[in-house]
């Protein structure tokens, strides 16, 4: 087999055996591509069950002269996924990467908005349009439920459990997890999908599909990125936000509330209490009034 017959394979394998999205496939898929493409560069004819560490050290040197250490440290994890693939397969018995270290990087804590900032972005929406209705239940609803990007636009209205307070969220790996929904969140996502939604002719296979385009279908990420953007624009935020930036600050101020931190992961979909973690990002002060509340020799 060549390398475009055993990476084709791989991808059947991450779909199907280890449920990844699309997105994360077609990452995976480019840093073997990449790979291959230094190999054809340097007239390097190699099977992927006969490359050596060697080799694989050539290719990690000159990806490090291109990207960044977070690439390169993705980059490397992504070949000894594939490779881990190969061997789980029996088509080969090492990894050539087993003793590739991963760059080290400090941890970038990431950014959040004050609750002030977030009210001023939603306030900032032009609701004289069908737009700007929709735009405001997303933004609700990506701060309110602590959503990723991609769990909103593939947000149906079968996943809304409004009577028992409940979103059913469909996260990586297609992991589904309940998710709860305030008030406020549910009130204006009622107003788009009874006032708005009503009124667009939708395209076949987006009936279920709660936030639409103006055409009908899904909304794209990209889409989200860019209302939040002129948003930030529109109230001179000078922030670098994005869709994230609300899933993180959701996370923030419910610890800075007095939320415990299981709970928060349960929330997010985090598979470990350590990707949690990150968002332990308090000022000192805040750290001084858990200790003196809580602890028995304050």
């Amino acid at each position: 087999m060549n390398w475009s017959t055993y990476i084709k394979n791989f991808q059947s394998y991450l779909k199907i055996e280890r449920g990844l999205s699309k997105n994360t496939i077609e990452n995976y898929s480019f840093d073997i591509e990449r790979l291959r493409l230094f190999l054809d560069q340097n007239n390097i004819e190699v099977s992927p069950i006969k490359i050596e560490e060697e080799t694989i050290q050539q290719f990690i040197y000159a990806v490090s002269s291109q990207v960044n250490a977070r690439s390169q440290a993705r980059i490397i994890s992504g070949l000894k996924s594939f490779f881990s693939y190969l061997i789980f397969e029996d088509f080969r018995e090492d990894n050539p990467l087993e003793l590739i270290e991963t760059p080290r990087m400090a941890r970038k804590l990431p950014d959040t908005l004050s609750v002030i900032e977030i009210d001023s972005l939603i306030s900032a929406i032009d609701l004289a349009t069908n737009e700007g209705e929709r735009n405001r239940a997303m933004l609700e609803t990506l701060y309110g439920c602590g959503l990723r990007v991609s769990e909103l636009v593939e947000l149906k209205i079968s996943d809304l459990y409004f009577e028992e307070g409940f979103l059913k969220v469909t996260g990586k790996g297609n992991k589904q997890r309940f998710v709860p929904i305030g008030d406020l969140a549910q009130k204006y996502i009622g107003f788009y999908k009874n006032g708005i939604r009503l009124h667009v002719n939708i395209k076949k296979g987006f009936e279920d599909t709660l936030f639409l385009n103006r055409r009908g279908g899904q909304l794209t990420r990209a889409m989200i990125f860019t209302i939040i953007k002129n948003l930030a624009v529109k109230v001179e935020l000078r922030k670098k936000i994005s869709p994230h930036t609300f899933r993180h600050s959701f996370a923030t101020h419910l610890l800075e509330n007095g939320a415990d931190l299981r709970s928060i992961q349960l929330m997010l979909g985090h598979e470990s209490i350590t990707t949690t973690e990150i968002y332990v990002h308090l000022d000192r002060k805040f750290l001084a009034k858990v200790v003196n509340e809580f602890h028995p020799r304050k």
